[in-house]
């Protein structure tokens, strides 16, 4: 996955419709967190096996919304310069140093 072409191209969306006004941190993080809400939505009321077989429709949605998020999330890194990558790979290391057995 090429990180640098994907934040490229929703800069370039963000761009064509003026929206860089609204694009602050506290407007990213906060959009991001309404489109978990709307994963979230997804699974409420579902048993652990339900929510484990989605039916295909189901699962197209859960893909738009994870997407929706992972967007807000490239572009709040790159107001906030962090580096994505750098930043994942930097907390599963630690993770894997503190849970790893």
């Amino acid at each position: 996955m090429d990180l640098a072409a994907i934040l490229q191209r929703l800069h370039a969306v963000r761009d064509q419709n003026d929206w860089q006004p609204f694009h602050s941190p506290k407007n990213l993080a906060m959009a991001a967190s309404v489109e978990m809400a709307e994963l979230v939505e997804i699974f409420q009321w579902l048993n652990e096996e339900q929510a484990r077989a989605l039916p295909a429709e189901k699962r197209e949605h859960a893909g738009q919304e994870v997407a929706d998020i992972l967007m807000y999330l490239m572009l709040l890194c790159a107001e906030l310069g962090i580096d994505l990558e750098q930043a994942l790979l930097a907390k599963l290391a630690d993770n894997e140093r503190r849970f790893a057995r």
